[in-house]
């Protein structure tokens, strides 16, 4: 056994908080079990709510525009510096490193590119791959990021989840709570679940080779994901629905009992928080704060407030938020006033919604929620008077964010690269998958 534990990095797409422990109907055993013997942070978020920024701000510490990834990366957005990667500070302290499955850092095609010791495959086979690896007794401290791609719809025109042919229930489902209760949205959240469920069997799969390899008790193991589930209002927006991760981790060092954290924490608090586990010097870089005083119940909080930011996904449709325990603070750039179907995963629920006038549903420049008496984020508080204290604070913590983090939309709109793949607002579908 080493004195530096293993790091197990277990992440899925499109799955926001919706699965077993955090109270949903949703079959997840092996989470579940994962959660009762690790630590559960009810109140984590993801630095933005798009796939390629969201990974690249948790495995570099950093807001996504810091990092350089504005956009996705198989449309041609990327990191500023590929060594900013969480592998290469761990690679500098004795690790070696492995992938299996999705990243979503470098186009799908060139995932060798980011720098990983051994890639393992796609996530065709991700859960068996990783399991072969954990069981031929790899070199010691390891790495393993293993990627899964379940919960993602398929990127096809009808926007149908991966279910691998089988068909929800949609009888007894009940819809994610922004919607009505309709036969479309409960089978679409019924095809959901059961891509939830085939998620769930494919983690306890790695799981279990990791129990057989004997590595169990030596491995710090988190489970996540992107950013909240492809409905409307959700993937790709700044309402909790959008931001609001899970994120599970079980191992030595307090990482274990079953704890449940309340404290709000950020996806760039994960590289600062190994950065303390293994013992190790902080990369200058580090936007986070280590989740350590949290795990070891010193503080009840370690952010007074969370950032989070859309530039490009399909389309160009800047915004930033900000928030605290009780407000949320949305700017949206863009400036176009209604909602971006280009922007929004296809599906039956996007239908049904766009069949009864969501697309004439307005969207205003300035948001503001009082997320203890509002947490779906539904009345608007900024033009109340009443409230003209909390915005200017929310604002100036807004303003002082962007202005810290040198954010180029201080600088006018944000050119995408060279060669980038960007839809026209009013496109129908993405294209490609987003």
């Amino acid at each position: 056994m080493t004195s530096r534990p293993n790091i197990l990095y277990i992440h899925s797409h499109d799955t926001g908080r919706y699965i077993e422990p955090y109270g949903h109907a949703i079959a997840t055993p092996r989470l579940q079990a994962l959660a009762e013997e690790g630590v559960l942070f009810r109140q984590a978020f993801c630095a933005a709510p798009t796939c390629s920024p969201s990974r690249a701000a948790l495995l570099t510490g950093q807001c996504a525009h810091s990092s350089g990834m504005l956009g996705l990366a198989h449309r041609g957005f990327g990191l500023h510096d590929v060594r900013q990667h969480l592998l290469y500070t761990l690679r500098d302290a004795g690790y070696v490193s492995a992938l299996s499955g999705i990243q979503h850092v470098v186009p799908f095609d060139i995932p060798h590119t980011i720098g990983y010791d051994a890639y393992l495959g796609d996530a065709k086979a991700a859960e068996q791959q990783a399991a072969q690896w954990l069981e031929s007794a790899p070199a010691q401290p390891f790495f393993l990021d293993v990627g899964f791609g379940e919960t993602h719809r398929n990127g096809k025109a009808d926007g149908a989840f991966q279910t691998n042919g089988a068909q929800g229930d949609g009888r007894y489902c009940l819809p994610p709570a922004p919607f009505p209760d309709t036969p479309q949205t409960r089978a679409d959240m019924a095809d959901y679940k059961v891509a939830a469920r085939r998620l769930d069997t494919k983690i306890g799969v790695v799981l279990d080779a990791l129990e057989r390899s004997g590595q169990r008790d030596n491995t710090l193991v988190i489970s996540t994901t992107d950013h909240g589930i492809p409905f409307p209002n959700m993937k790709c927006n700044l309402t909790d629905h959008g931001i609001g991760v899970s994120l599970i981790m079980r191992g030595p060092g307090d990482f274990e009992g079953g704890k449940v954290i309340d404290g709000m924490v950020s996806q760039i608090d994960l590289f600062p928080t190994l950065c303390e586990v293994i013992g190790i010097e902080k990369p200058r870089w580090l936007q986070g704060r280590s989740l350590m005083p949290l795990v070891r119940g010193e503080a009840d909080e370690i952010n007074s407030h969370i950032f989070a930011e859309v530039t490009y996904h399909a389309a160009y449709e800047p915004k930033r938020a900000v928030r605290s325990r009780r407000w949320k603070y949305i700017r949206d750039y863009n400036g176009r006033g209604t909602p971006m179907l280009s922007n929004c995963d296809g599906g039956t629920t996007r239908a049904f919604w766009v069949e009864n006038g969501w697309l004439e549903q307005p969207v205003a420049p300035e948001q503001l929620y009082d997320l203890m008496f509002d947490p779906q984020e539904t009345c608007n508080l900024a033009s109340n008077a009443a409230h003209a204290p909390v915005l200017d604070e929310m604002r100036a913590q807004f303003d002082g964010w962007m202005r810290q983090t040198d954010d180029p939309l201080l600088r006018g709109p944000v050119a995408p690269p060279s060669g980038a793949i960007v839809n026209q607002e009013d496109a129908v579908r993405a294209q490609l998958l987003a």
